[in-house]
């Protein structure tokens, strides 16, 4: 895998797949499947204050996040995808 470093206060996340068949087991196709919400953290920037001082990060390498359904910017690395986004864009760390 390429290694990647987020800049500034941006997060490397990989979104986890969003389930194919619904509970009553009807088949949902690609064109009607939403975003996924949820997706792990693959790594973080370096935030700095005015001063240059490093602030740390509210997340880690492999927590488990709530993505906004539209926003971040979609990349893709050795054929997978990615999103780019803030971490004042994330919703919340799933526990």
């Amino acid at each position: 895998m390429t290694k990647i470093r987020p800049l500034g206060d941006r997060v490397l996340v990989e979104p986890l797949d969003v389930k194919e068949v619904s509970k009553g087991g009807i088949i949902i196709p690609d064109s009607a499947k939403e975003k996924p919400m949820e997706g792990k953290v693959i790594a973080v920037g370096k935030k700095r204050d005015e001063d240059g001082k490093e602030i740390p990060f509210d997340v880690k390498a492999g927590d488990k996040v709530l993505l906004p359904k539209y926003g971040g910017t979609e990349i893709k690395i050795d054929e997978k995808t990615y999103q780019l986004v803030r971490e004042d864009d994330l919703l919340g760390v799933i526990l």
